[in-house]
């Protein structure tokens, strides 16, 4: 979900009208307090049944929920038993210390509940997961700066700019003005490409023709301002973390916006592919390292064998007593593929 701060008291409503299709699928976002207080943040609920966005988050993941449900075939619940569970939740890369950690937690809740059946067992792992992820499960708040200003950032192929593309979404259909930066100078036709989907959400957008990055976003942020716009979204150029140079111009960006705006970037996400499986785990520890995340967007899990990087990543995070939550996870290419992190869900769909 989203939540929201606004601003002003909306007018009085008119007298209520049968919703089109089209008014009925954006998202309404809640009536705010009177100036000046502001108001506390409502959730926003998404246009797509979440019952079929399950579906596919469940389909997505099957490769990954088929390898752990096996080792719930059997008859007993044995050493054995978790023998073949840890070697599937480490296949699944959910790392050493998030398996080892839900083991003892599963033995624990096995003991606790007097479970005799492999089939049960399978339910508690689910929840010792769910129960894992709860902390990475928080809605992205936006309104509580005028702009909220969004650093997106990522390494090549990851899904970044689609990604910017279908958040812009979500946030237009909440009634939000958006304003995009297109910083990402570096790589071909990243301009372009966001510049379609700056026209496809009929929102506004900030580039340069081989323009310095750090400048755009200097432009894009004090144009927001000058605007009214709610959000300012960068996209920034994909690159590995071990490219310190590349990684350097990144930190640039981020003091650049702070420039443009005291307190900014409010926030700076990080997206991940989870493909990747422990190699995403690697990159939010170098990109935090080095700008601090607020949070995480992880696309492609359609048919990804590597789910359990999740658990990998929650677990890193309580071993660093933080948290950076996860706000979104991506299962296709279209808009409505890109959908808010439940921490059940998730769990319940891993394993099948």
């Amino acid at each position: 979900m989203f939540s929201f701060f606004k601003k002003k008291t909306p007018p009085p409503a008119p007298a209520a009208e049968p919703l089109t299709p089209a008014a009925a699928a954006v998202p309404a976002v809640a009536a705010a307090a009177a100036e000046p207080e502001v108001a506390a943040p409502q959730a926003v609920p998404v246009a797509e049944p979440r019952a079929r966005w399950i579906d596919r988050l469940r389909q997505g993941l099957k490769k990954t929920g088929s390898s752990i449900a096996q080792v719930f075939t059997g008859t007993r619940i044995d050493d054995a038993l978790y023998e073949d569970l840890e070697s599937a939740l480490l296949l699944a890369d959910t790392g050493v210390a998030a398996t080892q950690y839900l083991l003892d937690d599963l033995k624990r809740r096995v003991k606790d509940s007097k479970a005799t059946e492999p089939a049960a067992v399978k339910g508690l792992l689910a929840d010792a997961v769910a129960a894992l992820l709860q902390p990475l499960q928080r809605p992205l708040v936006v309104g509580a700066a005028s702009p909220t200003v969004i650093m997106v950032t990522g390494v090549n192929g990851a899904g970044k700019t689609t990604t910017i593309g279908k958040l812009t979404r979500y946030l237009a259909e909440a009634d939000q003005k958006v304003l995009l930066a297109a910083a990402d100078t570096f790589r071909a036709a990243a301009r372009e490409q966001l510049a379609v989907w700056a026209d496809r959400n009929r929102v506004e957008i900030v580039s340069q023709q081989g323009g310095d990055p750090a400048a755009v976003t200097f432009d894009a942020v004090t144009a927001g301002r000058a605007r009214g716009c709610d959000v300012v979204i960068a996209d920034t150029a994909g690159r590995l973390p071990t490219q310190l140079h590349l990684m350097e111009e990144l930190k640039k960006i981020q003091r650049t916006i702070g420039k443009a705006q005291e307190g900014a970037p409010h926030e700076v996400l990080l997206v991940v592919d989870g493909n990747t499986g422990q190699n995403a785990l690697a990159q939010v520890k170098a990109f935090d390292a080095a700008l601090g995340l607020t949070g995480l967007i992880v696309t492609k899990l359609d048919g990804t064998a590597k789910g359990g990087v999740l658990a990998a990543i929650a677990r890193w995070c309580v071993e660093q007593q933080r948290t950076i939550p996860v706000y979104f996870v991506g299962v296709g290419e279209r808009v409505e593929d890109l959908q808010t992190f439940d921490a059940r869900e998730f769990a319940q769909a891993l394993l099948g």
